[in-house]
């Protein structure tokens, strides 16, 4: 009873807000709950406010004892959901598959690929020297076991 009513109250605040999206939601031991987000345009300390307030306050705290944390996912939490690619697009991520890690800036992101290009110093087909050649790959999300913003400075 308690789970579905958070629950309803989660996806209605959710609708109201359509630029924000659900990363992680847990009801925890003496019913404490948690609830990570992020929004199309990132997330700032009132939209985190503003999915808290419509949980609590749709709440009887004589009913229910419970904490109530909402927080973002942070810039270096690794993606978990397809809005979060479209949102990093001209970012640059770093992409762990099965067979090995491929860095490169977001050029795409479908519904079920994430595309990638860099550039690699390589080798000339003829002469001496080295050339820089633009790389891409598409990756698919089934294949990620793990993609991260780079942060850099």
């Amino acid at each position: 009873m308690f789970k579905t009513t958070v629950t309803d109250l989660l996806e209605s605040a959710l609708k109201e807000r359509p630029d924000l999206f659900l990363i992680d939601f847990s009801i925890g031991s003496e019913n404490q709950i948690k609830i990570v987000i992020d929004g199309d345009n990132g997330v700032l300390v009132e939209d985190c406010m503003y999915i808290s307030r419509a949980i609590e306050h749709n709440m009887d705290r004589e009913e229910h004892e419970f904490s109530l944390e909402v927080f973002s996912a942070g810039a270096t939490s690794p993606l978990v959901h397809v809005r979060q690619y479209k949102k990093n697009i001209g970012r640059t991520l770093a992409v762990k598959t099965a067979s090995g890690t491929t860095e490169g800036v977001v050029t795409d992101a479908t519904e079920t690929t994430v595309s990638l290009e860099w550039k690699v110093r390589e080798p000339k087909p003829v002469g001496k020297g080295k050339i820089t050649v633009t790389k891409q790959e598409n990756i698919a999300y089934s294949d990620i076991l793990e993609a991260k913003v780079v942060i850099k400075f």
